[in-house]
């Protein structure tokens, strides 16, 4: 919970982690991160992950965000 980004879109944490529980989410490799070309603050991440113990095959996006000198990731 305290690694997610609030305010904006973000959901509630609690929410959102009941959500990836629920769904057996499980980062296995970052495949690639680079700078969001819209927001400095912002870094857009590739990564590999596994639901419910099988590696997925097409990778997420995920965004990661600088929220008070601290980075968190937005879902």
């Amino acid at each position: 919970g305290p690694m997610l980004a609030t305010g904006g879109s973000a959901r509630p944490c609690e929410e959102t982690v009941r959500e990836m529980l629920t769904h057996s989410l499980e980062l296995v490799e970052i495949l690639e991160a680079k700078v969001d070309g819209r927001d400095p603050e912002a870094v857009l991440v590739r990564a590999k992950v596994a639901q419910g113990g099988v590696v997925r095959e097409a990778p997420y996006l995920l965004r990661v965000e600088r929220q008070d000198g601290v980075w968190k990731l937005r879902l």
